[in-house]
């Protein structure tokens, strides 16, 4: 008995420890971290598998679904035929200009820095970060497309040239890199002087992901969205959360 309650508090403790994980660490190293987890727990079972000669079902099971695979490959090579066939009859299931739109829930709203080098957007659904590069070697290429080693390079680039940059690269790097790339960056330049020039109601509107006439509920219910997501304690930086506390208070004349 005193053996079980010992084995139910281990577990318990490893599941608030796993939830409080899962809570501070930033979604994509999440991700990547339960795809490791993953891939070697696969290997781990199928050796199992293999070691206690129970393969035999696995296989068996794989065979019966190969003529399922290909069926279902048929059809999603038929999909663009139904798609368009759809689109032809006016039954594409959205209406005009529905696709891409934002509404004031924070359905398919989206926020936007634009620096010397680089126009960041952020989901507020689910918090993926994006940039486009505007200036430099990477040019026209998205910061998605660049490995380590390139958006390392890139932010040296920025911390010679441009700090609102470089900060807002720094941002999106620990929250998908978590931390781990702040040791490979040492020795990457010193960040350059901020330009200093105070934030338009325009620039204000497109960080907090809002339009022209938007009220005082709104503003606040952005801006509360967005700290839930890019709160330092979350994942975000102390940049990005300076730049939507300015934003808000711009708005609101606070």
């Amino acid at each position: 008995m005193f053996g079980r309650l010992i084995l139910l508090a281990a577990v318990a403790g490893v599941l608030l420890w796993f939830l409080h994980w899962f809570r501070v660490t930033p979604p994509q190293q999440v991700a990547r971290v339960l795809r490791r987890s993953m891939l070697w727990g696969g290997i781990a079972l199928l050796v199992l598998l293999a070691v206690t000669g129970r393969l035999n079902p696995l296989f068996a099971a794989l065979a019966a679904a190969v003529p399922v695979v290909i069926r279902l490959a048929s059809l999603v090579r038929m999909l663009p035929l139904v798609q368009q066939l759809m689109r032809s009859l006016g039954m594409s299931g959205l209406p005009p200009g529905a696709r891409g739109s934002g509404n004031p829930s924070g359905g398919g709203q989206t926020s936007s820095i634009r620096t010397r080098f680089l126009e960041m957007s952020l989901d507020h659904a689910s918090g993926d970060m994006d940039g486009l590069i505007l200036e430099g070697p990477w040019q026209g290429r998205r910061l998605s497309e660049l490995d380590l080693e390139q958006l390392i390079d890139l932010l040296g680039l920025c911390r010679s040239a441009d700090a609102q940059s470089a900060a807002v690269l720094e941002a999106y790097l620990d929250r998908t890199q978590g931390s781990d790339w702040r040791e490979q960056a040492k020795g990457e330049g010193a960040a350059a002087p901020g330009t200093g020039a105070a934030m338009t109601r325009d620039e204000a509107l497109s960080i907090l992901g809002l339009t022209k006439g938007a009220g005082e509920e709104e503003i606040r219910d952005a801006h509360r969205r967005l700290m839930q997501k890019l709160h330092p304690d979350r994942g975000g930086s102390d940049y990005l959360a300076a730049k939507i506390n300015e934003a808000k208070r711009l708005l609101l004349g606070d």
